[in-house]
């Protein structure tokens, strides 16, 4: 499951990160090279860049220099899903498939050498899980960025808004590029990179239909809306029963639903759905396979009707299914309901199957309006309303944001191309002969299309971060993925 990463607001300038570094020490100790540029900039400072910045440590002893780099990261302190971070949420993917460990078990930065550092190695073992809370794998990404915080590497509270050209060599070929970001009070900030990494995730999406009401929220946001929700409720007193709807019918939606049901006992919570019924989540080991970082290669280089048809094939696997553990104690949930009163429709936590949003408006006390139709006619194409004094959209990311980041580059692009392609070793493919060897940007994280599902997941990260470093660098931390090189050339 994929959340927002560096997307958030309300901090200041200079805000101290995690560890107390405040953003100043990053930019005024990145150590640029002579002529002022950096060898690597990222945009985001999420798992993906930190998985970079890890591989680029184990690296250092087979280059001859050190690269000169900064991540900029928009949020004010490094954090992970803070906006689903429930009670009890467990992480749906091994431990081992950590920030380094699929690379090299040998890293400073394994997950085990994380609970050995903290003392909690022998502990968590006695839990005989591979699946950790999403709490401590925070934790665990938290202690992997305090290390390049303490070198001045990040600058927190810093939005990039912009990369476009900085320098070009005698014969017209790009050398350096120049990214622009404002801090908190609105001040341009601007740094000069030969390689610049863009990896900040996806955006959340709300349905157009809901966007602009108040009390609608998306999933990603849930942690901290329902804290205000439950000061709200308290500061006016109402004794009303209230009443939630949640959309989407994948993990968070479910988590969220269930949180619902057990943090407001007496409310009722409706989950609508496009499907049928809640469908599994499929973790069984031939499917896992998918996720595994050698399987990228072959996926890219497909054809691209041939990839988009495994990808359509595949998608259940990671879209719109829940954990089976959850699905059965849902079930459980409602079995109760059952036995208590066999009148489903009067149950205080329903799931509404096959049906969209059609409209939705706001009415004179601030509750949402809902009109709902069905998915799937078959005989069932009666419309109904549903009112909601809070509503929370699990309803997914889009992952553009580097077209507007990189629209002054645009013009870089083939001929006939318009769009930012990228290589399989995820390099954006700019015209023959306008970008130097020496200097190029990569995208991370939004190159499904191409690379495969995996591409917005954990799963390869460790891998991945080796394969940019090897590619931006020639060096390989560990055991990178052997058929990276001839892939990169095809």
């Amino acid at each position: 499951m994929q959340l927002p990463s560096a997307y958030s607001s309300g901090h200041s300038s200079g805000v101290s990160g995690t560890n107390g570094y405040q953003v100043q020490h990053a930019l005024l100790n990145s150590s640029p090279t002579s002529d002022g540029v950096l060898d690597l900039l990222c945009v985001g400072f999420g798992p993906a860049s930190l998985a970079i910045a890890i591989a680029l440590h184990d690296a250092e002893s087979n280059l001859p220099l050190s690269p000169n780099v900064l991540f900029m990261e928009k949020q004010p302190q490094f954090a992970w899903h803070a906006g689903m971070q429930l009670p009890g949420a467990k992480m749906q993917i091994s431990f081992l498939k950590d920030l380094a460990t699929p690379r090299n078990p040998q890293s400073h930065f394994t997950f085990i050498n994380y609970l050995h550092e903290k003392n909690r190695l022998n502990h968590f073992i006695n839990l005989s899980t591979f699946l950790p809370s999403r709490l401590e794998y925070e934790d665990y990404l938290k202690w992997c960025a305090g290390h390049f915080e303490r070198q001045g590497k990040v600058a927190y509270g810093m939005e990039v808004q912009s990369v476009s050209v900085n320098s070009r060599d005698s014969s017209g070929k790009v050398t350096s590029f120049s990214v622009t970001a404002s801090d908190s009070r609105g001040n341009a900030i601007t740094r000069k990179a030969r390689n610049v990494v863009i990896a900040v995730g996806g955006r959340p999406v709300i349905p157009q239909n809901l966007q602009g009401l108040k009390h609608v929220a998306h999933s990603s946001q849930f942690a901290s809306t329902i804290s205000s929700i439950q000061e709200r409720e308290t500061m006016l007193g109402r004794e009303k029963k209230l009443k939630f709807a949640v959309l989407g019918s994948g993990q968070s939606a479910a988590e969220i639903f269930n949180d619902l049901s057990e943090r407001f006992p007496e409310a009722q919570i409706r989950l609508v759905i496009k499907g049928k019924s809640l469908r599994p989540s499929d973790d069984s080991p031939f499917v896992n396979e998918i996720f595994d970082p050698d399987r990228v290669t072959g996926i890219f280089n497909q054809s691209p009707t041939s990839r988009a048809a495994a990808l359509a094939l595949d998608r259940g696997t990671n879209y719109g299914v829940v954990r089976l553990t959850l699905l059965e104690h849902l079930y459980e949930k409602f079995y109760h309901q059952r036995l208590l009163n066999p009148d489903e429709s009067s149950w205080r936590c329903q799931i509404i199957p096959n049906r969209a949003v059609l409209s939705a408006s706001q009415s004179p006390n601030s509750s949402v309006l809902m009109k709902l139709g069905a998915v799937e006619k078959d005989g069932d194409d009666v419309e109904e309303e549903m009112e909601a004094d809070y509503v929370f959209a699990a309803t997914g990311y889009i992952r553009n944001a580097h077209e507007g980041m990189l629209g002054e580059v645009r013009e870089l692009l083939p001929e006939q191309s318009g769009k930012f392609e990228v290589t399989r070793d995820y390099r954006v493919r700019f015209g023959e002969g306008k970008v130097s060897e020496e200097a190029g940007v990569w995208l991370q994280g939004c190159n499904e299309g191409t690379h495969g599902l995996s591409d917005t997941l954990l799963s390869i990260l460790a891998v991945r971060g080796g394969e940019l470093v090897q590619s931006m660098f020639g060096s390989e931390p560990a055991a990178v993925s052997p058929s990276l090189s001839s892939a990169a050339s095809s």
